[in-house]
């Protein structure tokens, strides 16, 4: 039966789901199974969702391959759709099955457009079968790969250029770079944005600054976390810092952001810092109590290694290491994103430092999902912390050309809107 099209409806069953999830791995494989079959790649727009799955198409002159894929049920539906005679999607097929490791499959092959119910017009016929006839292929397409973070109800997408500039995993997590389009290089830990070039400031001046400025003479300083290195180089700018701990679980962290993250990863060989590659739950339960100025928790969501990062054994050893005019800042999630991790830490530093030396401050982080993060801050004392010299944090900022933090800013981070004040009473 003569025919428009053929069209491939595919299953692949007991695929490796560690393949299913990589979107760049997909977008790749499916662009190449298209170039195998001797198909002209128009574009390719591919999307992640985390924590599972891919979705993406590939274009082609000559129709289009589609995909889905479950890595949770080491499935994929994939869809290969061709027109003209010389392409043949059954390459395309033996291809990805291969890619996916697919230990069994189902497959259906349909003819569209039966040529016998078809009546065929003349449009200009001939010119435009001629241009197709002169259409050269440039061996370029557009790229439309997307990086996707996502709870189950709302997501935040960037598209990157489809490859990897760094891709570890160790036993604890899944270390990766991406380059963004919007944003520069991107650090992705288990399928999470950490931080990128263009808005990390925002996060590390805030981390830093505000209670560093408000307590006036930090010396020792304990860092848990932080691999990017960006929170040092903020605690390092102040001259009354004596010395910097730094505990991160994952060197990968590390390697990753002296490699790609050149900006974040200026103060590693300082000699003011003591880098360790350990366990900083395990680190801050054994400290000698009194021991550090200020604790920075610049830990990941509460997953993975970061999870015992927000119990209440953890912040009572953190207590427990501070000095009596001591100050603990914690990454504290997003009211909207994580609203239920964001009020459970507030509580639990509230029972361990009291109601009034705990505090909440918000900013806004582009990349991260909802646009609206915070610090949880605790004291051992009673700072206040919009007791903060104007002048003296604006000089800071301007000397030290800081791109977020200022007295203004400083403030504004401590007053809570009115739900959020709701949601943590």
């Amino acid at each position: 039966m003569a025919s428009l099209g053929r069209h491939i409806l595919v299953e692949f069953i007991g695929c490796n789901p560690m393949v299913l999830n990589d979107v760049a791995l997909i977008e790749q494989g499916m662009v190449k199974a298209a170039e195998k079959a001797d198909a002209t790649v128009i574009n390719s727009t591919f999307h992640h969702f985390s924590p599972f799955g891919v979705s993406g198409v590939v274009v082609i002159q000559e129709s289009h391959l589609a995909i889905h894929t479950w890595p949770e049920y080491q499935y994929a539906a994939v869809d290969l759709f061709t027109c003209g005679g010389h392409v043949d999607p059954w390459i395309s097929f033996d291809y990805l099955k291969e890619v996916f490791g697919a230990k069994n499959y189902s497959a259906l092959e349909m003819r569209r457009g039966n040529l016998s119910l078809l009546e065929r017009v003349d449009f200009e016929m001939g010119r435009l079968a001629k241009q197709n006839l002169d259409y050269k292929n440039p061996d370029f397409y557009n790229r439309n790969v997307w990086f996707t973070d996502k709870d189950d109800n709302q997501a935040m997408s960037l598209r990157y250029t489809g490859e990897v500039l760094f891709d570890k995993r160790s036993e604890l997590q899944r270390v990766r770079v991406l380059d963004t389009y919007a944003y520069g290089k991107m650090l992705v830990i288990d399928n999470m944005v950490m931080t990128t070039d263009r808005d990390e400031f925002h996060y590390h001046e805030m981390i830093s600054h505000p209670m560093m400025l408000v307590h006036g003479n930090v010396k020792n300083v304990l860092v848990i976390g932080g691999g990017d290195g960006g929170s040092i180089r903020e605690v390092l700018k102040h001259d009354n810092v004596e010395k910097v701990t730094m505990v991160e679980i994952d060197e990968n962290v590390i390697d990753a952001s002296k490699q790609f993250l050149t900006k974040l990863s200026v103060e590693f060989d300082n000699p003011k810092l003591n880098l360790i590659i350990g366990d900083g739950i395990k680190y801050v339960a054994e400290a000698p109590s009194g021991t550090f100025d200020l604790i920075l928790v610049d830990g990941s969501d509460p997953v993975g290694p970061a999870e015992g990062l927000f119990s209440k054994t953890f912040f009572t050893n953190c207590y427990k290491a501070l000095n009596d005019k001591g100050v603990l800042v914690v990454q504290g999630e997003s009211p909207r994103f994580g609203e239920k991790a964001f009020v459970d830490l507030y509580h639990t530093l509230k029972d361990i430092f009291k109601r009034e030396r705990t505090h909440v401050m918000l900013f806004n982080q582009p990349t991260y999902p909802s646009g609206i993060w915070s610090f949880h801050v605790g004291t051992k004392s009673d700072l206040d912390p919009l007791a903060v010299d104007k002048r003296r944090a604006n000089d800071f900022a301007e000397k030290h050309d800081l791109n977020f933090y200022n007295y203004l800013v400083h403030l504004g981070a401590f007053a809570m809107p009115g739900y959020i004040k709701k949601m943590l009473s």
